[in-house]
């Protein structure tokens, strides 16, 4: 099965220290929704790994969560995109769950729920905990310079990050570079 994780917020959509607690609050950065109707139609299944303290903060409910994800669904099946499952962490960050990434106990439910060893399994996120969690799971650390990463552009990435990790401008640029490889000849 061909599988990439991404992270939501910073990601997907854009991000907000206010948090997205509302459909309407909820808006796709340029091109990510294409971007995964192209990783759809290039045979890979897309699943989403995202933390919501908003939940654990009580800034909205599962009912909120559930209407910005049929927002997102929405606007991704209009341009031919799908994800097969959602993963969220709804704890706040001081519940100490192993779930919260950099943790990787979302990570380690997608393993689970779809049978599968996340080893070399690509994980997009913007931020330095999205690494981590994808460094601990097994899988491959990508990271786009779009949410928390954007003040990263034209820098070196600093060394916290796991080795290995690899940057992308977007999430387009994400999928461009692995579409490219996986059609390159096995030597």
């Amino acid at each position: 099965m061909k599988l990439v994780i991404l992270d939501r917020d910073g990601t997907i959509n854009y991000d907000s220290d206010e948090y997205i607690k509302s459909p309407e609050e909820w808006r796709a950065l340029p091109g990510a929704l294409e971007a995964i109707s192209r990783l759809n139609h290039a045979g890979y299944h897309v699943v989403i790994a995202t933390n919501q303290s908003g939940l654990g903060r009580g800034l909205m409910d599962v009912a909120a969560l559930n209407a910005i994800h049929k927002r997102m669904n929405k606007q991704l099946a209009a341009v031919g995109g799908r994800v097969d499952a959602i993963f969220y962490c709804p704890h706040a960050p001081t519940d100490a769950c192993t779930c919260r990434k950099p943790m990787p106990g979302l990570l380690e439910q997608i393993a689970e729920r779809f049978g599968l060893d996340l080893q070399g399994v690509p994980f997009v996120g913007d931020n330095l905990n999205d690494m981590k969690a994808a460094e601990a799971a097994g899988c491959v650390p990508h990271l786009v310079l779009t949410g928390k990463s954007e003040t990263l552009r034209g820098q070196p990435l600093p060394s916290v990050f796991p080795a290995g990790t690899a940057v992308h401008t977007d999430l387009q640029a994400f999928v461009d570079a692995l579409l490219k490889k996986s059609l390159e000849p096995a030597l």
